[in-house]
């Protein structure tokens, strides 16, 4: 089997571990990995055994993918310039800045037959995974990504940094449009937003509840749905789903005449598992499991949300 050449731009936090994540895998080659700033990009070329680069064009020419982790305001630039020399690009979320610029990757990718997966890493946590054969028409949804402080990632605001997650998340659950949304907010430690509540009201009549902070006291990423046949509580972190559905639950049940039933999977890496799907869509030329519409459509709402947060606070000011 020919191996796919691939290289990684952008090796900071996340991106040394898609670099890692390829250098392990016997189907791929891992031509280099690119950061301009040369120290950690020799670092990381040299943890995983393969070149380093300084400059995102020193790959044109001499790799069939990319993994493009660089800061957000380089997504399209860099994406653009992948694409338009014929090379399938995995970009991290949020898949750009802004909806027009994602939907200008889009149209290059689509009118060349090339591969754009957005990186929304949640959809391949195994419990998400799980979860899906039993998620059927959620009518309430409540989800909770708290976030104790760390200084990386408030360059964007927390909806763009933790929110998009789980928007991504339900709007793949819910698969309807969104008629109505009204949101709040407000930046507390950062000059962006850090804490951010949002009310989704879908055309097909389901609501979400979403909250996300990064000033929190302690770390949780939740999700809660409600649907005709039951309930279904899902933890990220601890990749475990509880599930209440009618059932042989008698009076003494803890919920009389349901049963419940708790799924924990410890197993599973969903950084490799999200970049191996990526390699398999980039091989048989099937569109990946997270698409590039699918990563503009999350974006879409998180900036909307965002507005909102940003127009009520010039308000109140």
């Amino acid at each position: 089997m020919k191996k796919i050449r691939v290289g990684v731009v952008g090796v900071g936090y996340l991106g040394k571990f898609h670099a890692e994540k390829y250098s392990r895998m016997g189907d791929v080659e891992l031509v280099g990995v690119v950061d301009p700033d040369r120290d950690q990009a020799d670092a990381v070329a040299k943890n995983v055994g393969t070149a380093a680069f300084y400059d995102a064009a020193d790959l044109f020419g001499n790799v069939d993918a990319v993994s493009v982790a660089a800061p957000t305001p380089l997504h399209h630039e860099i994406g653009k310039s992948f694409l338009e020399r014929d090379i399938d690009v995995l970009i991290e979320k949020p898949i750009t800045r802004t909806v027009e610029e994602a939907d200008e990757l889009i149209a290059i990718a689509d009118s060349r037959n090339l591969i754009l997966q957005a990186g929304h890493l949640e959809r391949f946590n195994p419990a998400v995974v799980a979860v899906r054969k039993i998620v059927n028409h959620p009518v309430f949804i409540e989800s909770n990504r708290l976030s104790l402080y760390k200084k990386r990632g408030t360059d964007v605001s927390v909806v763009l940094d933790l929110m998009i997650h789980d928007i991504d998340i339900i709007i793949n659950f819910v698969k309807s449009s969104i008629r109505y949304t009204h949101a709040m907010g407000a930046p507390v430690v950062s000059d962006s937003i850090d804490i951010a509540n949002a009310h989704i009201e879908f055309e097909n009549g389901a609501v979400a509840k979403v909250t996300a902070s990064r000033i929190a006291n302690k770390n949780e990423r939740k999700i809660r749905l409600f649907q005709k046949d039951g309930y279904i509580s899902l933890d990220f972190a601890n990749r475990s789903i509880v599930h209440v559905w009618p059932g042989t639950g008698g009076r003494e049940a803890l919920i009389p005449g349901m049963q419940i039933e708790e799924s924990s999977f410890t197993d599973g890496d969903a950084l490799e598992d999200e970049i191996r799907s990526f390699i398999q869509s980039v091989r048989t030329r099937q569109a990946p499991e997270v698409t590039g519409r699918m990563g503009r459509d999350a974006l879409d709402i998180a900036l909307a949300i965002t507005r909102q947060i940003q127009e009520s606070s010039r308000r109140f000011a």
